[in-house]
């Protein structure tokens, strides 16, 4: 059995917080600005080749350059340090959903697990963007949705994150991570942070406030930014039989149709 004090705080660590340590850890928002040429979206075997780079079969360099959004280097920087967390950690690529508007998208997983003394850990990340090349390889992105669970129990405790992917500026809303089973009585605690850009940008890990919970997770009502932007959650939750961490993303747009690209 795990065991806190409460009003403790609790440093979480980076792999664990980082949403940025997934799939394209270096594909970080930006503002999406158009090329001169009007940009295309990758092909097939571009998509092939750069989880093959992801997953150490290819060069990444081969794969990216520098553009809107983009740094190569910084993406290879973060897999290095994701790796070292998770030695074992696979990059999925594949085609997402396309927005409202036809823009095609592309989805960007990544599992993982490693084993630290008597703790087993295992992370599930994923990310949906809207990439572009041009010239043969991916030189722009713009992040639609982002968030990563980090587990550490033998069986996985399930767990649902009610956040929403995009708010308007000033807006009120929940900030939910709730367990999905019963508790059949159990006591827990748990905490969340806000993380800055810079936090995020450097896998930095947030210390947080840990208290008791009750109705079976964390729920709390937040306030959005009044520019638009983004938003970074790190959210933590202790069970007797384990932890979980949690991260997402939350865009703030300036109205409506930013909501749902």
């Amino acid at each position: 059995m795990l065991h806190f004090r409460l009003g403790s705080r609790f440093r979480l660590r980076a792999w664990a917080t980082a949403v940025v340590a997934l799939g394209a850890p270096g594909l970080l928002p930006s503002p999406w600005t158009a090329a001169a040429a009007a940009p295309q979206p990758p092909t097939a075997l571009q998509l092939q080749a750069l989880e093959r780079a992801f997953n150490r079969s290819g060069e990444l360099s081969a794969v990216l350059e520098a553009g809107p959004g983009l740094d190569p280097a910084l993406v290879g920087l973060r897999r290095s340090s994701l790796l070292k967390e998770f030695p074992d950690a696979q990059w999925l690529v594949s085609p997402g959903t396309p927005l409202k508007d036809g823009t095609v998208t592309t989805q960007i997983k990544v599992v993982g697990s490693r084993k630290e003394g008597s703790h087993a850990y295992a992370l599930e990340a994923l990310q949906l963007l809207v990439l572009s090349s041009e010239g043969g390889r991916i030189n722009s992105q713009r992040v639609i949705k982002e968030q990563s669970l980090v587990h550490s129990a033998g069986a996985q405790l399930p767990v649902s994150l009610l956040i929403p992917d995009a708010v308007l500026t000033g807006q009120r809303y929940d900030v939910d991570v709730v367990f999905d089973d019963p508790l059949d009585g159990a006591v827990l605690a748990g905490g969340l942070s806000a993380l800055s850009n810079a936090q995020v940008n450097t896998l930095a890990s947030p210390n947080l406030q840990i208290g008791a919970l009750g109705g079976g997770g964390l729920f709390k009502t937040v306030q959005a930014p009044l520019t638009p932007g983004n938003q970074t959650w790190a959210v933590l939750l202790v069970h007797p039989k384990g932890i979980v961490t949690a991260t997402k993303r939350v865009r703030v747009v300036a109205d409506q149709a930013g909501l749902t690209p």
